[in-house]
Formats: structure tokens, C-alpha cells, sequence
């Protein structure tokens, strides 16, 4: 009979509040603060400070989880994320489901931005590649491919018709969406362009580098006229010549630059929603942000910096004896042009100071008028912070930090009490209780280092031991941290129970092995009980001692020792008994079985050694992780055991069989510990990345043959992605002004999906000549029932066909036709003639019969047998595209009519947009005040001189 086993799959992951990689972002309502955590994103309510959903992937257990590197928000409830493997997901934030998985880059995704209605998305990636996605229709549109090294930030222009996008080659690039293809590149950057922002009016657009200046371009839009931005530049510049022999197709025109306080390359340049304010979020711990000021503000500072420089200058002249009159009304009129430059419309309003290193930032899109703007910093101390800007005060503060759901940084160590109710962690710094089944923190008590921990019987006691030597007496009921006792002179690295007593042993750095007995007692100072712990027995060892445990039934103290050997002690009389050698590094975590047979132990040298205790013989070393093993523990009551290590992996043992049973993909880096629950029903485990999670056991049971196979099949699939993209071949060279490519990526699901259509095709084939015959056959009067094939599932060759090409998903579609051969394709265009008496189709069969005649048009051309076919599609598909267009045009319509007929009803549904509406009138006559109030000026000037 075959052994079968129980698989442990990933239950639950808390801890992380925000990732350090990503970005965070407001939701549409300004409400709810988006942070990635690692690779779920949390949707954190702002004004109550708790998380209220998890937007988390349903992958299956075996594949790795993958972290999200961006995030961004469209105006409705739609959320994009991009992910380390180049996925991006569409999530419906309000439902909290993922609505679709694009699939396009080669590289992790970098950067994000929806346009202002939210129809388009744009990605960029470690492949250089920029791909813009219809949001819509779920599917690419195309690649533009031209920049040299990473793409770090991207930016719609002009309704949405242009994009600008920056990389870490120096370069910002224009790209005309419409036409695809580059248009303009701006140079003069001396570093990596980092991010880039473009205020809400579309008049300045804002780079950050590693450079010590912020640099600003005026945009130019083709529909504007008269007095431009443009003119401001070229009046700056002082060359209308030259201004007027530019390239017409220019977009961006340089505006300035603005010096920066700190030295620390910027990370993310931001605009508010409203375009007053201007945030430079640099690589520490600064945040600097600039007013930016209306064009009346302005020009009158302008004009107060002009009167200051004809001061200085009419003093400086009144010194010198002037000759020539004429040469002085000259410099005289030149200087009174007035020109707007960088520093009269930003100006430095203060310089936010956080405690730890700032990783991202945000403003709120929403400020109701009672309230001040808001921004939202995230640090990378797993931390995040929400300030209110002051304008007029020029000061900040600090309304928010939400800080009590994850550890400053990484978990140590993680212990289960004793009814598995209670989870304790240490860290750095604090030791935290959490609630193990829903991952809800607790308690939160200040501690020092802790490296080990340990909850007594009854679970009311916490005892810590730190890296300075001291142990911690947590009182878990209070929430607060007792007797701090100098209980050794080096750090103290492990802590193991004595079971069924009441004390603990350690193990120390200065070589020391000490034993503890504890006990509940009244002080006479205080009114209430609290643990003390007292030294009874201390063995001296002749290395550093790393780790200790206390076998079953308190017979032996196994001690693990800086020389790698593993030295097994009588417990009450403290005489050696045994020495396991064998391992070529020190021995880091270790532990004994529940019947006393086996102990194991996990070394640096990446091996795991199966020992027998009655002999102290090896039983079986197992090259068991990539990197050190840093913990292992047996499964109570069984030679079952997890072991978990610096390659990320938690791996399930059969020590009896010596076999590998699971391995559990999911942390991000270094796994430092690990807990078993008594019945072995979960296990928990903490790492590098600050995350805890829970992997439970299920009722599904497995066989090690099968799972052998199908991490066979896993490194074959992997091996097959590999081969899509044959990395030997030279890398093309791409043209200066860039490149446009397909936007799909050939992935196994499309390789999967044309198979399914090539079967489709042969089956519906073979159906076709059988019912030919069937109908023969009648003709000659042989009548006999017809039997259609069962795998048809009772559809005819037409619709089967359309069913596999249905469950197709959107973005595989194009890739999925490439692959197919010419033969196939002139099958499938044969069926589509059908498909378009089906409205709901119609969009698909363009799609397909597009793409196939893109892919196979000087074949299909050349081939006699496909022009009656093509003849009868040109007949068909023009119109029936007509009519679905006269359609959605009739609803579009229609729905205005509605629209404005609410609108005339009440104005309740609308009233935003008249608030905006109002606001654009504001700005407009604000802009012809100062146009006029700037011609009377230059008017007066003009009478004076005459």
C-alpha cells in the first residue's frame, strides 16, 4: 500500500503593512489609501486607520507568489497593479476581485498610469518596452519600444492623445498615440530620470533625477493660440528667432530650473489634485513641497523681482558716468520685459521630515473645503504617516500613523502557546501577540533585540531573550513588560522549555548554558502577582553556544556549538553522553522528536542530518535548502518535520522515508523561524520580509510519487517559458526615433489555447464529413439516425468552434492566432461568415479575421481557394460593424438625453461637475484679467516714453 500524506497550503499572511519595492495611491474617493503588501494590496480606510480589504491573487500553492512593484488608480473603482513577473492586474476595488491579468512585459512592471477618463492604461517595464492597454476592451494595443534601460514613470498629455515617458537612459521621450510613434526626445538630464508629473492644467511638466535641480517644460497643445506658453519660453529665452525656427512638432520646451535642498537623487515628483501644490519625495527622509502659483501671482511676483532689478541697476548706473544715451534707453526698454521664470510660479512652501527612510508618497485627490490638503508618506520601516499641509501657515502635521499591524522590521522568532491561541513574535524592538486564526495584533509591547521567545504554561507569561544578553518578562494580560533580568554576558540565542517542570534552559554567546526555574509570586511593593525567574544551574561549554533543546521526557540537553558539533548532555547530572559531528558549519536550529528517537539538525552548510539519540549514529544528511537552514521542528507525535531556510522555502520532511514531501512557496526573503502547532494542524512562519503566515493542513490527500512528477513538470514548463524567448540570439538594435510591436507575449496559456482551437478545428472538421455522409445516405433513401460526435456537447461545428475561441481571454487572443498555421487559419475564416448573424460577436470576428489577415496576407493573396471566402467577408463585416456603431451610438445618445434630463430635474447627481465647470470659468477670466491688465501696462509705458 502506498503511504499517502495530507498537503499544507497557504491559509493566511499578516504583518506587512506596506512593501518597501511599490508605490502607494489613493482610491478615486480619496477615502481609502492603496499600499501593496508584498503581493496582496491593502485597502486601508484613512479616517478609522484599519484595513478593511485585501486585494490578494488566487494563484495556486505551488506557483511563488509575486510582489506588486506598482500601483494606480483610474477615476472609477478600477485599480492597476503590476507585478514582478511583467503581469499587470485589473481589480474592481469596490467588489475586491480581479477582473482581468494582462499579460505583455518580459520584465517586472515599473510604472503606471490610467488617463484622465480611465479608458486607457499605460505600463512600462525592466524590458525597456512601453505597452498601452485598452482597460475596456481588456486588451493591448500596441508596444513602443525605444528607450535603452528601464522605463521609471509615465504621463498621459493632451486629452490623452500624447504620452511622455522617462527611463533611466536620461532620456524623456514623446510619443503621438495616435500615429505611434516618437515625436520628440528631450535630453540634458546628466542622471537616471526617476519620475515625472504633469500639473492638471497640462502647463508644466516636472522631471526628478539624481541631478540637484528639479527641471520644468512648458507643454505645448495644438490647439492652442494666441498668447501661449510657448511665447513665455521664447520671451525667457530671449531669442524669438530662434524660438520661431524650432521644430513645430515639439512638445515639451524647456521651462527652468529649481535647485533642490537635498543631495539624495529624487524618487517620485508629484502634483496635487488641484495643481497648487508640488511634492519632491528624494531616496531618505525628506519630502520638500513647493506652492505653485496662478498666473496673476505670478506676474506680479515677476514684477516685484523686475522692480528690484531696475533698483540695483539704476544705483549701479547713477556710480557710472554714461556717455551714450542712447545705449542706456535701450537696456532701459530691454529691461522692462517681463519674463515669468521658474522660481515666480514654485516656490518652497516647507520640507517634511519623517523618522525613517521615505519610500513613496501620495496626495489625496479629494479635499473637502472644510479640511487641508493631505499626503500620505509610506516608510520603509513598515510604517505609514499622513500629513495636513497648511498653506498659508506653511507648516505640516502629523494626523495619522498607522503602525500596530506589523513589526519596524524583520521577525526573529515566532512561538505558539500551548492551546494554539496565541502567537508571539519578536523583533528589533517590540514583541507583538497576535491572534494566530485571523492574524489580528493583539498586544504590542516595547522590548529590546529579541532573537528567541518562549510562553509558559497557563499563556500569561512571554519570556524573551535579547541580543544584548537580558531576558524579557512579558505579562500578556497587562500588555506590559515585567522583570528584566542580566542573565548572560552574550547574546542570547535560544530558549527551550523543560517539559512537564516548571523552568526553561538557554543558551548563550559567552558559552554559557543556564538553567531557569520560574514561579508567580507577590512583591512585597506591589499589589499584584508577576513571574520572577531565578538561575539554578549554569554549565560552562568551551565555544559559542547557538542553539539548545530539551528532549521529551527531560532525559537529555542537546547543545549546539560555533564548532559544528552537537554535544548531548544527561540532563540532571549534566555528563556528556554523545557528540554529533559531521556537519561543515555550524549547527543553527535543531530539535528531538516527541517519542525521543530522532533529532535533527539544520546547518549553514545547507544540510539537513537526521541523527538517532540512543547512538548518536547519522541516519541520513539531506542537501536540504539552497542557503543555511535557519529552523526546523518535528510534528508533534510523528517523524514528520518542517524545515525552513535563507532560500526563502518552507519544505516538509518524511524523516522515516527520508523523502521531500511539499514544498511551500510563498515568502519574499529570508525565512528566519518557524512554529508547529501542537496537533499539527498549522505552522507559522516569520521572515525578513516582516510577514507572518499561517500554512494550514488540509483534508486533501497526495503521494510522493505525484508530487515528484509535478515539480518535473513545474522545471519543464519553466524551461518551455524560457524557450519562447531564445536569450542567445544578439538583441536587435532599435532605431533612434523608436519602434512599435506587438503588445501581447507568447506565454504556455496561448501555446495551450491554439492547441485548443487547432482540435476544435480537426473535430468540427470530421463532424462536417460525417453529417455530409449522414445526408448522402438519406439521398439514397437509407434512412438511419444521425449520432453527432458526444465531445460536440450537442453544438453544431460552426458554434463549437466559436466556444473554444470564446474562452480564449481577450489579451491571449492575438498571440494565440499568430501561432496558428496557414492552413488552420483559412479553416477558421471559413466558420466566420457564420458567427456575424450573432451581434455579440461581431467585435470578436473582426478581431480574429483582422489579426489572421494581418498574419497571412501575401499567402492568402496567392491562394485561389480563400478569395471566395474574403469576397463574402468584405460583403458581411462592413455591415454588420455598421450596424453595431449605429447601435451604440443610437444608446450613447440616448443615455445624454437621460443625462440631461436628470441634470434639468436636479442638479444633485451632476453638481461636481458644475462645481468644475465654475471652476474653469474662474481660471479663464482670471487669465484675460491679467492679459489686459498686462497690455494697459505696456500701453502706459508707451505714452510715458512719448
Amino acid at each position: 500500500m502506498v503511504k499517502s500524506y495530507l498537503r499544507y497550503e497557504p491559509a493566511a499572511s499578516f504583518g506587512v503593512i506596506v512593501s518597501v519595492e511599490s508605490n502607494i495611491t489613493y482610491d478615486s474617493s480619496g477615502k481609502h489609501l492603496l499600499t501593496p503588501a508584498l503581493e496582496k494590496i491593502g485597502v486601508w480606510h484613512v479616517r478609522q486607520g484599519v484595513c478593511t480589504k485585501t486585494l490578494s491573487p488566487s494563484v495556486p500553492s505551488r506557483c511563488p507568489s509575486l510582489a506588486v512593484n506598482c500601483v494606480a488608480s483610474s477615476p472609477s473603482s478600477l485599480v492597476a497593479s503590476g507585478h514582478a513577473d511583467g503581469s499587470i492586474r485589473i481589480w474592481d476595488c469596490d467588489k475586491g476581485s480581479c477582473e482581468t491579468t494582462l499579460n505583455g512585459h518580459k520584465g517586472a512592471v515599473t510604472a503606471l498610469r490610467y488617463n484622465k477618463v480611465g479608458s486607457l492604461l499605460a505600463s512600462g517595464s525592466k524590458d525597456n518596452d512601453i505597452i498601452l492597454w485598452d482597460v475596456v476592451g481588456e486588451t493591448g494595443l500596441f508596444r513602443l519600444r525605444g528607450h535603452r534601460d528601464q522605463i521609471t514613470d509615465l504621463v498621459f498629455l493632451d486629452s490623452g492623445k500624447k504620452l511622455v515617458s522617462s527611463s533611466k537612459d536620461k532620456f524623456l521621450r514623446v510619443w503621438d498615440l495616435e500615429t505611434q510613434h516618437c515625436m520628440q526626445i528631450v535630453s540634458g538630464h546628466h542622471s537616471e530620470i526617476w519620475s515625472i508629473d504633469v500639473d492638471p492644467d497640462e502647463r508644466y511638466l516636472v522631471t526628478g533625477s539624481a541631478d540637484l535641480e528639479l527641471r520644468f517644460y512648458n507643454v505645448k497643445h495644438e490647439s492652442m493660440s494666441g498668447e501661449s506658453v510657448v511665447d513665455v519660453t521664447a520671451a525667457e529665452t530671449g531669442n524669438d528667432g530662434e524660438s520661431s525656427t524650432q521644430n513645430k512638432w515639439e512638445v515639451l520646451k524647456p521651462f527652468g530650473e529649481i535647485k533642490r535642498k537635498s543631495k539624495d537623487r529624487v524618487a517620485t515628483v508629484r502634483f496635487s489634485k488641484s495643481g497648487n501644490l508640488l511634492a519632491c519625495q528624494v531616496a531618505g527622509k525628506t519630502v520638500e513641497l513647493f506652492r505653485v502659483l496662478d498666473e496673476v501671482e505670478s506676474k506680479r511676483k515677476a514684477k516685484r523681482r523686475l522692480k528690484r532689478k531696475k533698483e540695483k541697476k539704476s544705483a549701479k548706473m547713477e556710480v557710472e558716468e554714461t556717455e551714450n544715451v542712447e545705449a542706456n534707453n535701450d537696456t532701459e526698454e530691454a529691461g522692462n520685459i517681463l519674463v515669468v521664470t521658474v522660481p515666480d510660479v514654485f516656490k518652497l512652501l516647507q520640507t517634511i521630515r519623517a523618522s525613517k527612510k521615505i519610500c513613496s508618497i501620495s496626495f489625496c485627490p479629494v479635499t473637502p473645503k472644510t479640511s487641508l490638503p493631505s499626503l500620505a508618506l509610506s516608510l520603509n520601516n513598515n510604517l505609514l504617516e499622513f500629513y495636513s499641509i497648511e498653506i498659508e501657515r506653511r507648516a505640516s502635521t502629523k494626523t495619522l500613523a498607522i503602525e500596530l499591524q506589523g513589526h519596524r522590521s524583520d521577525v526573529r522568532s515566532v512561538t505558539l502557546s500551548s492551546d494554539n491561541s496565541l502567537l508571539m513574535s519578536t523583533s528589533h524592538n517590540a514583541v507583538k501577540i497576535w491572534n494566530p486564526s485571523t492574524g489580528s495584533c493583539l498586544r504590542t509591547i516595547d522590548s529590546g533585540y529579541g532573537l528567541c521567545g518562549l510562553l509558559v504554561p497557563h499563556n500569561k507569561y512571554g519570556i524573551v531573550g535579547t541580543k544584548d544578553g537580558k531576558i524579557e518578562i512579558i505579562d500578556i494580560g497587562r500588555g506590559t513588560r515585567g522583570e528584566v533580568v542580566e542573565a548572560h554576558g552574550g547574546s542570547v540565542r535560544s530558549i527551550a522549555t523543560i517539559p512537564n517542570g516548571n523552568g526553561f534552559v538557554t543558551g548563550s554567546a559567552d558559552h554559557d548554558v543556564k538553567f531557569w526555574e520560574y514561579q508567580i509570586k507577590q512583591k512585597p511593593d506591589q499589589d499584584s502577582k508577576s513571574l520572577t525567574i531565578s538561575n539554578v544551574r549554569t554549565m560552562k561549554m568551551n565555544d559559542d553556544v547557538l542553539v539548545v533543546a530539551v528532549s521529551p521526557d527531560a532525559r537529555y540537553v542537546a547543545v549546539a556549538l560555533l564548532d559544528c558539533t552537537v554535544k548531548i548532555l544527561f540532563m540532571d547530572s549534566l555528563k556528556f553522553f554523545l557528540s554529533l559531528y559531521g556537519h561543515k558549519l555550524p549547527v543553527l536550529c535543531m530539535d528531538i522528536s516527541s517519542d525521543g528517537d530522532l533529532i535533527v539538525t539544520g546547518s549553514a552548510d545547507k544540510n539537513l542530518r537526521i541523527w538517532g539519540l540512543d547512538f548518536g549514529d547519522c541516519h541520513k544528511s539531506i542537501f536540504a535548502h539552497a542557503d543555511s537552514v535557519m529552523a526546523v521542528q518535528f510534528v508533534r507525535n510523528t517523524h514528520y518535520m518542517f524545515s525552513a531556510g535563507k532560500d526563502r522555502l518552507l519544505k516538509y520532511w518524511d524523516a522515516d522515508k527520508f523523502e521531500l514531501l511539499l514544498t511551500l512557496e510563498g515568502h519574499h526573503a529570508d525565512v528566519w523561524c518557524l512554529a508547529v502547532s501542537n496537533r499539527g494542524d498549522f505552522v507559522v512562519t516569520g521572515s525578513h520580509d516582516r510577514s507572518i503566515r499561517r500554512w494550514d493542513r488540509t483534508e486533501e490527500p497526495f503521494f510522493i510519487e505525484e508530487e515528484k512528477e509535478k515539480r518535473l513538470e513545474e522545471i519543464f514548463e519553466a524551461d518551455i517559458d524560457n524557450t519562447f524567448e531564445d536569450r542567445h540570439v544578439p538583441r536587435e538594435e532599435l532605431p533612434e526615433e523608436g519602434a512599435v510591436a506587438l503588445a501581447g507575449k507568447r506565454t504556455q496559456e496561448t501555446v495551450t489555447a491554439t492547441d485548443s482551437i487547432i482540435d476544435a478545428l480537426d473535430l468540427a472538421e470530421v463532424e462536417l464529413k460525417c453529417i455530409a455522409e449522414h445526408e448522402e445516405e438519406q439521398a439514397r433513401g437509407k434512412v438511419a439516425e444521425f449520432q453527432p460526435n458526444m465531445i460536440m456537447l450537442g453544438l453544431s461545428p460552426s458554434d463549437y468552434v466559436l466556444r473554444a475561441l470564446s474562452n480564449i481571454s481577450t489579451n491571449d487572443l492575438e498571440q494565440t492566432l499568430l501561432a496558428l498555421p496557414f492552413s488552420d487559419a483559412l479553416k477558421l475564416l471559413s466558420y466566420t461568415k457564420d458567427w456575424t448573424s450573432n451581434p455579440d460577436k461581431v467585435e470578436l470576428v473582426c478581431r480574429i479575421v483582422t489579426i489572421l489577415l494581418q498574419t497571412h496576407h501575401s499567402q492568402l493573396i496567392s491562394t485561389p481557394s480563400a478569395r471566395p471566402v474574403l469576397a463574402v467577408l468584405k460583403e458581411i463585416i462592413y455591415a454588420r460593424v455598421k450596424e453595431c456603431r449605429d447601435t451604440l451610438g443610437f444608446n450613447l445618445a440616448a443615455m445624454d438625453h437621460l443625462k440631461q434630463l436628470m441634470a434639468s430635474r436636479s442638479d444633485a447627481l451632476f453638481r461636481d461637475a458644475k462645481l468644475k465647470l465654475l471652476e474653469i470659468r474662474s481660471q479663464e477670466s482670471k487669465r484675460l484679467e491679467a492679459r489686459t491688465e498686462t497690455k494697459t501696462e505696456k500701453r502706459k509705458k508707451k505714452k510715458q516714453k512719448k
